[in-house]
C-alpha cells in the first residue's frame, strides 16, 4: 500500500470532463505539474499543454487529444498533491471512470506515466477510427432501474437488429446506452414509454459497445507490448467492480473496457466495502463527485484540481 491505511478513495475522471484551461493553475503553481505537462508534450511530439491551457475547445475535445490531455491533467494534480504533502498519498483504493482508469493505474504504480500517455493517445485514435467506420450514438437514460434499461436494450436490439447496449451504469437512475443510431433511437422511445427520461449525448463515437470491436482488437497489441506491474494497492476495475491484482488482469480489463460496460455504481459500492468513507476526485471537473453523491450520499467528497483544492486536502490529512 502507498501509505498507512486510509479511508480515502481517489477517483479519476474520464472523457467529457475536459475543458480549456484545465491544469494551468497547477502548472503555474507547482514545478512537478509543469514537468508532467512537459513530459507529455515530449512524448507526443506536440504541445498538448498549450491545447489544455489555451484550446481551442474543438481540438481539445477530439478523442485522440482529450484522452491523453485528461490523463496528463489528472496525474499533474496527483503529483502536485504528493509533492506538497511530502509523501505518496495514503489511500484504501483508487478507481477511474473509463479513460480515468489509466490515471488510476499510474497513481497505483501499475503503469508508467509515459506508457499511459502513449496508450491513451493510441486508444483515442483507434476509437475515432472505429467510430468513423461504424458510426453510432449514445444516450443517457434517467429515472429507470438498471435492470429495466438492460432489458429495454435487448428488446430494441431484437426489434431493430442493430446494436444497443448499456455503456455505463453511472448511478441509480442514470444509465448511458451506446450503439447504432437506429438502435439507440428505438431504445430511447422504449425508455420514454416506460417513464424514463432519455437524453441524446453530444458524441459521435459509440463507446463501450461492440461497435468498438475493431479498436479493441488492434489496441490489444499495444497493451500486450506495454509493461504493467501489480498495483501498490486496490485498483477497482470498471468491468468487474473488483480489484485488479495482476498485470494480466489489467491487460484484460483495458482491452475489454472498450466494448464492455462501466460498472461505476458497483465500483463505488466496492470501494465502500473496502473502507472508503471519503472520495476525492483528482483531475478536471466534478462529474464523479456528483455520481458518488448519488450512489453514496453519506460519503464525504472533495475535488483535487487547483492549488486551493490541494491546500484544503493537505489540511484533511
Amino acid at each position: 500500500m502507498s501509505g498507512p491505511i486510509s479511508n480515502t478513495a481517489y477517483t479519476f475522471p474520464g472523457q467529457g470532463s475536459q475543458a480549456v484551461g484545465m491544469g494551468k493553475l497547477l502548472a503555474d503553481a507547482f514545478e512537478v505539474a509543469r514537468e508532467t505537462f512537459a513530459q507529455a508534450d515530449e512524448i507526443l511530439g506536440f504541445p498538448l499543454s498549450r491545447l489544455c491551457f489555451e484550446g481551442p475547445s474543438e481540438e481539445l475535445t477530439e478523442t485522440r487529444n482529450a484522452q491523453p490531455a485528461l490523463l496528463t491533467t489528472s496525474i499533474a494534480a496527483w503529483r502536485a498533491f504528493a509533492g506538497a504533502s511530502g509523501r505518496s498519498p495514503a489511500w484504501c483504493c483508487v478507481a477511474g471512470h473509463s479513460l480515468g482508469e489509466y490515471s488510476a493505474l499510474v497513481a497505483a504504480g501499475a503503469l508508467e506515466f509515459a506508457d499511459a500517455v502513449r496508450l491513451t493517445r493510441v486508444r483515442g485514435e483507434l476509437m475515432a477510427r472505429a467510430g468513423a467506420a461504424r458510426p453510432g450514438s449514445m444516450a443517457a437514460i434517467l429515472k429507470l432501474e438498471d435492470a429495466l434499461v438492460a432489458a429495454l436494450c435487448a428488446r430494441a436490439e431484437a426489434e431493430t437488429h442493430d446494436v444497443v447496449q448499456v455503456a455505463n451504469y453511472n448511478a441509480p437512475g442514470q444509465v448511458v446506452v451506446s450503439g447504432s443510431a437506429d438502435g439507440v433511437a428505438r431504445l430511447m422511445e422504449l425508455a420514454r414509454e416506460a417513464g424514463g427520461r432519455p437524453r441524446t449525448l453530444a458524441v459521435s463515437i459509440p463507446a463501450h459497445s461492440v461497435l468498438m470491436a475493431s479498436a479493441a482488437d488492434e489496441f490489444a497489441h499495444h497493451v500486450a507490448a506495454t509493461r504493467f506491474e501489480a498495483p501498490l494497492g486496490p485498483v477497482i476495475g470498471n468491468l468487474s467492480a473488483c480489484p485488479l491484482e495482476s498485470p494480466s488482469e489489467i491487460r484484460d480489463e483495458l482491452i475489454g473496457q472498450l466494448t464492455g460496460s462501466v460498472q461505476w455504481t458497483g465500483s463505488v459500492h466496492k470501494m465502500q466495502e473496502m473502507g472508503a468513507t471519503r472520495f476525492v476526485e483528482v483531475g478536471p471537473g466534478d462529474v464523479l463527485t456528483g455520481l458518488v453523491r448519488r450512489i453514496a450520499p453519506e460519503a464525504e467528497t472533495a475535488v483535487l484540481r487547483t492549488p486551493e483544492d490541494i491546500e484544503l486536502a493537505l489540511r484533511a490529512l
